[in-house]
């Protein structure tokens, strides 16, 4: 078969056509970095230049949501997690207050500005996705802890649905906003509450489905959205029938389906593969064989990438190894 280009080959996956080869990418967090916008740029498209990515996926610090409902957080010193200084919810009755944030502004603004400078310095070449929390989980980082929130879902559940479905009209809009940036779709995440290790079925079918739904509703026409189904024991069987174009998790998790198990059973495509965790701890050679049996799971609708977002230590050598797995080197 004659090498496509980037689109066409994330196109053809996507659709179920045959492809030349799998689609290949990684992203993770660079902790130090992702504090500047023109840091955050930079280091995106470094990654995507040094192995040649078939798409990228922005992976800015994942406190810009809450933060954008006034969250402080301290940025960190090393490759590390930042610290929660002061939450944005501390009692019940403050779920009253929060109200739609402009999503064209603040923390939110800078990051759409991310999605059309990476836009504009790939000149177009390969697919940009932005990463997009779901309102759910949204709400839950503004309580600063799990735990906070599910006992605000018990004691005050209709103060809580409000809080989200106004959250939800700014995700909506910031969605919305990215795509008119030049991004291709969204990397949406539901984070911990996908997740039988932190949720239920039925909790998360009232506090999560719904507004998930709304969300990747309103950006439907978008050409590659992706969901992202993070934690162990996740709930991946529960949201096949979500609008997106691809299914990502952890399928080296061995309490999660594998890649070919979910490949049977949508006709969506399947992203994933490589271990997340083992991409710090592997030789390259086993990373690149576990990126090779990824490649071979189907004929086409499989995109060989990491379970999650990579550690920030994982080294030049496995991140090669991915791409050469994916491409039968």
């Amino acid at each position: 078969m004659t090498e496509m280009t980037k689109r066409e080959r994330v196109r053809a996956a996507i659709s179920g056509d045959p492809v030349d080869r799998p689609p290949a990418s990684l992203w993770g967090h660079d902790f130090l970095r992702e504090w500047s916008n023109d840091e955050l740029v930079g280091a995106t498209c470094e990654q995507y230049e040094a192995y040649d990515w078939d798409f990228i996926k922005i992976n800015p610090r994942w406190s810009m949501f809450p933060e954008a409902w006034g969250a402080v957080y301290s940025p960190p010193k090393e490759q590390t997690n930042q610290t929660l200084v002061s939450a944005a919810l501390n009692e019940l009755d403050e779920l009253h207050d929060v109200v739609p944030v402009h999503a064209e502004r603040g923390v939110f603004g800078e990051h759409i500005e991310s999605t059309r400078l990476v836009v504009e310095r790939t000149e177009g070449e390969v697919d940009v996705v932005q990463t997009v929390f779901s309102p759910m989980a949204t709400v839950g980082l503004m309580f600063g802890h799990p735990r906070a929130f599910k006992q605000a879902a018990a004691e005050a559940p209709a103060a809580v649905h409000g809080a989200i479905a106004r959250v939800t009209e700014t995700i909506i809009n910031y969605s919305r906003a990215n795509l008119n940036a030049g991004a291709s779709g969204v990397f949406y995440a539901p984070l911990q509450w996908a997740s039988h290790a932190n949720s239920t079925p039925d909790f998360y079918r009232e506090f999560g489905r719904p507004y998930d739904l709304q969300v990747l509703d309103a950006i439907r026409d978008a050409e590659f959205n992706i969901l992202h189904v993070c934690f162990n024991n996740n709930m991946l069987t529960d949201v096949l029938d979500y609008p997106v174009h691809a299914f990502n998790w952890d399928d080296r998790d061995e309490s999660n389906a594998s890649l070919a198990d979910i490949w049977s059973a949508t006709d969506k495509a399947v992203m994933g593969g490589v271990s997340r965790s083992g991409l710090g701890e592997l030789g390259p050679d086993e990373i690149r064989a576990q990126a090779s049996e990824a490649a071979s799971v189907g004929s086409t609708r499989v995109f060989v990438t990491g379970g999650c977002s990579i550690p920030p230590h994982t080294t030049h050598e496995n991140r090669a190894a991915v791409a050469a797995g994916a491409r039968g080197n």
